[in-house]
């Protein structure tokens, strides 16, 4: 994986067209942003088809990035995400909230080999979001793992969508404090 820099140098020369750096930075980037749309969709095929589009918007929106707001991944991330939600919602496909394994998935540690693979990265993070108060854990893992929408979330904790917001940005903060970010 690239440095952040090195992504950022990337994405503004794709932001000037530049063929190259999209390639570099596809390749680069791929993998990682292939398992966020997978976990949500949980369909190789459709994983496929919704990474396609993300690339298409980055692509598209190179210009628009700006690194002091958020991190190059965080930011294609993000494009990812929230395409295949989309496509969760369009579909109508059963919510992940009638689903009882899908909080127990995230929830649990992962297998071996997973754990093997893990990079430090992700142990801090991982490490951080556990520090955090169970209903946050859960209320962090379910949004951003899983893919929820806020009125989802709401529904799942009998909550205002506004208190949810406001919950999810505390416990991020906390997250990113705990990271020293």
């Amino acid at each position: 994986m690239l440095t952040p820099a090195e992504l950022v140098w990337l994405i503004a020369a794709v932001a000037k067209g530049d063929q190259a750096a999209f390639e570099r930075l596809y390749a680069a980037t791929r993998a990682k942003l292939f398992g966020v749309v997978l976990r949500i969709l949980r369909r190789q095929d459709l994983a496929e088809e919704v990474l396609q589009e993300a690339y298409v918007k980055i692509w598209n929106s190179a210009g628009q990035f700006n690194p002091a707001l958020s991190s190059p991944i965080t930011w294609m991330a993000s494009i990812a995400r929230n395409r295949a939600i989309d496509v969760v919602r369009k579909r109508g496909e059963v919510s992940l909230e009638e689903e009882p394994a899908a909080m127990e998935v995230a929830a649990d540690s992962p297998d071996p080999l997973a754990r093997r693979e893990m990079t430090e990265e992700l142990k801090r993070l991982l490490e951080c979001v556990g520090r955090l108060e169970p209903d946050r854990q859960k209320l962090v893992l379910l949004a951003y793992y899983n893919g929820w929408s806020r009125e989802q979330l709401a529904a799942k904790f009998e909550t205002p969508v506004n208190t949810v917001k406001t919950w999810l940005r505390r416990s991020l903060m906390d997250i990113r404090e705990c990271l020293g970010l």
